[in-house]
């Protein structure tokens, strides 16, 4: 393995990290009774402590039905919701058909469950992935549950309104960023983003982004490095074919404060900015520690073959990027990695942003493989 003289440690390794809690809110159906008290036995026995929602734990199942998705409202992100719903059989078009629930009820992911058939998960970042009755089943979910449960949100940002004047129009790499975001769109690698104010109110809506950080569900994102220290990096939520205004669609990243967990950004003074792509964390990990990278890529897309991530752990979290990082590590070249995101899509390192595009350019799979 080679050195790893870079690599941060999250300021949560600097103490003792606190004792797992979980909850359980709303009423279960009949048929996710059984189910419920199955997933709270294991629970407990991952030395997870149940408690009451008085105090915020760390994770909630939150029983929903067809006709009342209603959320848990958490008072702080660290707090992650699974919603679990009852369905007599999936539809056949689960994604298009179930995602819905899933923002309504301002999840993280959602377990719809078929009796007899087994459990479909989704996650926000489009994720399905099937776990059938049988042998191991509740222990089988508990291994998709458990890295929700135990990541750590990077999403807050620190805006600093000090960026140079010469920057304030951007720079060579701002404009590679544009030109690479207007051909992933020709190449129809950013999907569109789901209708999220279409399904939620406006109050619900706020309490959304809030919550993620996020200006709206969007797809894939990309950034160059601009110096030693620094990167430019696409805006969450923005769509990455019109990526034109600094601090607003394209930001200028400058460190991690651990302390803060919050990503530190340099803006133009007198403007609001947006927030940075959830991803960002995982990005600044790869910039530190590999000097030869000088851009990153991440689609919703594959490439057969390549290495990847063992959990699926969600968007701007640490562990993801940590496990990002850690396959980087291992690459041959890591100015040249493509590394496989599990049941999500890709994180692709460069020497430029022209020089990833040339790379992937007719080799990518619009469908992410779900296992």
């Amino acid at each position: 393995m080679k050195p790893n003289l870079l690599k941060p440690q999250p300021v949560q390794d600097s103490v003792m990290a606190p004792e797992p809690t979980f909850a359980l809110h709303g009423q279960p159906s009949l048929g996710l009774s059984s189910l419920a008290e199955a997933l709270k036995a294991g629970l407990s026995q991952r030395r997870y402590r149940f408690q009451t929602e008085a105090s915020e734990p760390h994770l909630v199942l939150n029983f929903i039905t067809p006709t009342a998705a209603l959320p848990y409202r958490r008072r702080a992100q660290a707090t992650f919701v699974l919603s679990l719903l009852e369905l007599p059989e999936i539809p056949a078009e689960p994604v298009k058909a179930l995602y819905q629930y899933l923002v309504r009820a301002l999840s993280n992911m959602l377990l719809v469950y078929a009796p007899g058939q087994g459990a479909h998960f989704l996650t926000l970042e489009l994720g399905h992935f099937v776990e059938p009755e049988g042998e191991r089943f509740i222990e089988r979910l508990l291994d998709r549950i458990e890295p929700i449960a135990s990541s750590t949100l990077v999403i807050n940002n620190i805006f600093d309104p000090e960026l140079e004047p010469e920057l304030w129009q951007g720079d060579a790499q701002t404009k590679a960023l544009s030109k690479a975001g207007e051909l992933l769109k020709a190449w129809d690698l950013l999907p569109a983003p789901f209708p999220i104010e279409e399904i939620l109110s406006p109050q619900d809506l706020r309490h959304v982004k809030r919550l993620y950080g996020i200006g709206g569900l969007s797809y894939g994102n990309l950034s160059a490095r601009r110096d030693d220290k620094r990167f430019w990096m696409s805006a969450s939520g923005v769509d990455k074919a019109k990526l034109r205004e600094i601090g607003r669609d394209i930001l200028l990243v400058k460190d991690y404060d651990a302390e803060a967990n919050a990503m530190r950004l340099s803006v133009p003074p007198r403007l609001e900015p947006r927030r940075v792509s959830v991803d960002a964390i995982e990005h600044w990990l790869i910039y530190r520690e590999h000097p030869s990278v000088q851009a990153i890529i991440h689609v919703h897309a594959w490439m057969d073959g390549v290495p990847s991530t063992q959990f699926n752990y969600p968007c701007g979290t640490y562990q993801l990027g940590e496990a990002v990082a850690e396959q980087v590590r291992q690459a041959k070249d890591p100015a040249s990695a493509v590394i496989g995101l599990k049941n999500h899509g890709l994180t692709i390192t460069g020497r430029s942003v022209e020089e990833i595009l040339k790379r992937i350019e007719g080799r990518l799979l619009n469908q992410v493989p779900m296992s």
